[in-house]
């Protein structure tokens, strides 16, 4: 006789539950401290209760909380202002998450060739691998039959193509092709980064197609790869970027950057979100940018970046039967395995390090931009000490 418990059960939880968490360390209810390397899967960009963070929440909170987007809201004013200032867009609308981003993005891309007297123009070619959110929009992108079955009929106007191969790319675009979707650094699919020259590749293809290049930066962005953001490392620019995650430092927000000219069909009444770019998030995310976009921030992220491969490196030297290589850019790190890379994330429970696992057998390392070199250190050593218990059995 099976109950379902009041917490519906799709996730498959590990045994640990967190009650408090300062910096990069977090602490079970029955005292245990665990070293975070997930940050909420690339969300705790400033790590645990950061002062700047806990204080513009609370600051804010005792002024105003809601109020929807009925009314201009000087807090989400602010944060618009400053994305326009720091990357290639426009004009931002806010939501509250990456699934809801991706929404939008598609959205946007299929209004401006509909305005354009191109209606037909609604496919949106993307790539294996890539994770765009759980919405029906962002599965059916994705396309995976792990993510789509069950849940039919798949929305249609997404082509799927192989990753890193440019005929089938080519062979896929036609006159329905509205945009391309990527994402320059795959998170889910196991940290693996499109090459510069492909993504400059990428923005020559799109240009002489006349379609829009949309990134989905939701795990990459935010100086997770290094730079602010991962599109910069190759110095060409999307039309529409999704943006999430890191950019709240574990508040929920999200956000949908464009170019006037991607923008333009989106006026008053095409869109909306009650809660998105509600005050409280503004105040958090300005605070965010304030921090991971300063130049000094995101090159100790590189230097930090750095001794961690230093120290990973050592590791697969050490047991090249557990692992297997390193892959990523800045602190998004994917660490290849040999073994089962669940039994890595497991045996690292028991070492007290928190990973988060990834396709190809990869398990992602993604601590929070600030951690400090002495905690670097921990890590390795507690990789080490999972690494040992594995050996044995390998």
């Amino acid at each position: 006789f099976f109950m379902i418990p009041s917490i519906l059960p799709t996730y498959n939880r590990a045994p640990l539950s967190f009650v408090s968490g300062t910096g990069s360390w977090l602490t079970t209810d029955d005292g245990r401290r665990f070293l975070d390397f997930g940050a909420g899967i690339a969300v705790n960009s400033l790590g645990h209760a950061h002062p700047a963070l806990v204080e513009a929440l609370t600051v804010q909170a005792g002024q105003l909380w809601h109020t929807s987007n009925l009314y201009h809201i000087p807090a989400q004013q602010k944060l618009a202002d400053q994305l326009v200032d720091l990357t290639f867009a426009d004009t931002v609308f806010f939501t509250n998450s990456g699934t809801e981003a991706c929404e939008l993005a598609i959205k946007m891309a299929r209004k401006y060739f509909y305005d354009k007297g191109h209606p037909e123009q609604v496919e949106i070619i993307t790539f294996d691998g890539a994770f765009h959110g759980r919405s029906s929009a962002g599965i059916a992108a994705a396309g995976s039959e792990k993510m789509t079955e069950g849940f039919g009929p798949v929305l249609p106007g997404f082509v799927q193509v192989p990753f890193g191969q440019h005929d089938p790319l080519h062979a896929a675009v036609n006159d329905k092709t509205a945009a391309v979707l990527i994402e320059p650094i795959q998170g889910e699919g196991g940290i693996r980064r499109v090459p510069d020259h492909c993504l400059k590749g990428l923005r020559d293809f799109c240009d002489s197609h006349g379609i829009l290049l949309i990134f989905d930066e939701v795990q990459c962005g935010v100086g997770r790869s290094g730079k602010l953001f991962a599109y910069e490392w190759s110095g060409i620019e999307p039309d529409i970027m999704m943006v999430a995650k890191g950019i709240g430092g574990g508040f929920p927000i999200g956000a949908v950057l464009a170019t006037e000219g991607a923008a333009n069909g989106m006026t008053a009444g095409t869109h909306g979100s009650t809660y998105g770019g509600n005050p409280l998030g503004c105040a958090v995310g300005s605070t965010v940018l304030n921090h991971v976009s300063d130049p000094e921030f995101l090159s100790d992220v590189n230097r930090k970046s750095g001794l961690l491969h230093q120290g990973l490196g050592g590791l697969i030297a050490e047991f090249p039967n557990i692992f297997d290589g390193i892959v990523g850019s800045g602190l998004m790190v994917g660490l290849r395995c040999k073994v089962n890379n669940m039994d890595v994330v497991n045996a690292g429970y028991d070492a007290e390090i928190l990973t988060v696992p990834a396709a190809e057998n990869v398990v992602r390392l993604l601590p929070a931009l600030n951690i400090a070199d002495g905690d670097i250190k921990v890590a390795v050593d507690r990789l080490r000490q999972a690494a040992t218990s594995l050996q044995s059995g390998v």
